[in-house]
C-alpha cells in the first residue's frame, strides 16, 4: 500500500509517517519503509512522508501514484491531489483543506482533527488524531499497534494524551464508516427528458 501523509512544516508529517510505518513494521508484523520531502522554508512549508506498507519485504521504497493520500494543508492538497490513483482514499483536514474542485474518482474522508487538537489543548496533537482516523478509516494498522509504538517515539510525559489524541481520532473514523460518510464525488444522473 502506497501512502502520502502531507501538510506544512510543523505539523508533524514526518512523525505521522515514522510512527506509521513503525506500528505497521513492529508490531503488526508487516514490512514498510518511509522517505520524506519538505521545502527549504521546512516550517510552514508543503512536507510529505512517503509510506510504503506491505506483507512482504518491499522491494522499491519510493512511491509513484499514492493509493491513499492524508492532507492537513491546502497547499499540500493542490500539489500532491492530483497523484492519488483512480478509487484511492484521501483523508483530509476539514478546517485547513477544501475538496471542492476534486476527481469525481476517490473517496474523501474529513476529520476537523485540528480544531479537536485544540479542545484538547494543543494543536500539536493534530497529526496523532489524524493517525487515529487513517487508522479507523484504512484498516492497514491496527490501533494496538498505533499505540505500542507511541513510547519511545513521543516524550514519555506525553504518551497518554498522545494515546487519547489516536482514540479520539479512532473513534471519528469508526463513527465515519458506520454512516458511510465519504464525500464521494459522484457523477450527477442525466435529467429525465
Amino acid at each position: 500500500m502506497d501512502i502520502r501523509f502531507s501538510g506544512f512544516g510543523g505539523q508533524g508529517i514526518i512523525k505521522t509517517g515514522i510512527l506509521v510505518g513503525k506500528a505497521a513494521s513492529l508490531f503488526d508484523n508487516k514490512f514498510a519503509t518511509m522517505t520524506q520531502s519538505f521545502g527549504p522554508e521546512a516550517r510552514g512549508g508543503a512536507c510529505s512522508a512517503q509510506v510504503v506498507i506491505d506483507d512482504s519485504p518491499v522491494l522499491y521504497p519510493y512511491i509513484v501514484a499514492p493509493e491513499i493520500l492524508v492532507t492537513m494543508s491546502q497547499e499540500a492538497y493542490e500539489k500532491f491531489a492530483d497523484e492519488l490513483v483512480p478509487d484511492g482514499i484521501m483523508l483530509t483536514d476539514t478546517d485547513l483543506v477544501k475538496t471542492d474542485k476534486f476527481r469525481k474518482d476517490v473517496k474523501v474522508y474529513s476529520i476537523p482533527s485540528t480544531r479537536i487538537a485544540e479542545e484538547m489543548g494543543n494543536r500539536i496533537f493534530a497529526n496523532v488524531v489524524m493517525i487515529g482516523f487513517f487508522t479507523a478509516i484504512t484498516g492497514i494498522v491496527s490501533p494496538e499497534a498505533v499505540k505500542e509504538a507511541l513510547p519511545g517515539s513521543v516524550p514519555d510525559r506525553f504518551i497518554d494524551v498522545n494515546i487519547e489524541a489516536f482514540e479520539r481520532g479512532y473513534e471519528f473514523g469508526l463513527e465515519q464508516l458506520k454512516k458511510g460518510k465519504s464525500k464521494r464525488k459522484k457523477a450527477a444522473a442525466p435529467a429525465a427528458g
